[in-house]
């Protein structure tokens, strides 16, 4: 059972300020993982969906999501959707075993109707600067409510995975001389370039 106490201050230390929005990444990430019954990917056992978009509030939710079940960005076993929404699907690769987990709406308005949102947030003040007293009763509650008033879990399903393998092919940009993995380079006359080299030697954006 994946506790998400047990990753607050990883995910604190992560994510650099106190919001409501990191934990419940945690506590969505952990009922995934739970569902599945699997534990934190080490390496590439797990993708995470995350329906995030950009530019929108609360998308420090993705570091929750990150510090509890592994899937990261740099391993690539995290990918944004781009919906603007905070539903997770959770993957075993292994399996193809899946299983998507929501914040439920009335958590999230209820969330959006407290001071930390009205009175700072939403008149620019970023998270850091928000007075502890403000911020803390929002994060204990996220932390400590109950799943089933938090938690929309789906039915465990199938999903299909196109495995790729990580490349290790890779070449020097015969321009700026930087590394590039081999299909990322372009060709432009005889020299093989990086895309940044390829859009100044043409003119064209890849």
């Amino acid at each position: 059972m994946i506790t998400p106490r047990d990753y607050y201050e990883h995910g604190l230390a992560l994510h650099g300020h106190k919001c409501p929005a990191m934990p419940m990444g945690l506590r969505v990430g952990a009922a995934a993982m739970n569902a599945l019954g699997v534990d934190r990917a080490k390496d590439g056992q797990l993708l995470a969906l995350v329906e995030l978009g950009e530019d929108h509030c609360a998308t420090c939710f993705a570091d929750g999501v990150q510090t509890i079940t592994g899937c990261t960005f740099g391993k690539g076993n995290i990918k944004k959707l781009h919906y603007g929404k905070w539903g997770v699907t959770l993957v075993e690769v292994a399996t193809g075993r899946a299983v998507r987990v929501t914040p439920k709406a009335e958590a999230m308005l209820a969330n959006k109707q407290t001071e930390f949102f009205r009175e700072y947030r939403e008149k620019g003040v970023p998270a850091s600067k928000v007075p502890p007293e403000v911020v803390e009763p929002l994060v204990q509650n996220v932390m400590g409510a109950p799943d089933n008033n938090l938690l929309s879990v789906g039915k465990v399903f199938q999903y299909q995975i196109a495995h790729r393998p990580h490349s290790f092919s890779s070449l020097v940009c015969d321009e700026c001389h930087e590394m590039v993995v081999e299909g990322y380079a372009r060709i432009v006359g005889e020299k093989k370039v990086c895309i940044p080299c390829h859009e100044k030697l043409t003119g064209s954006v890849d």
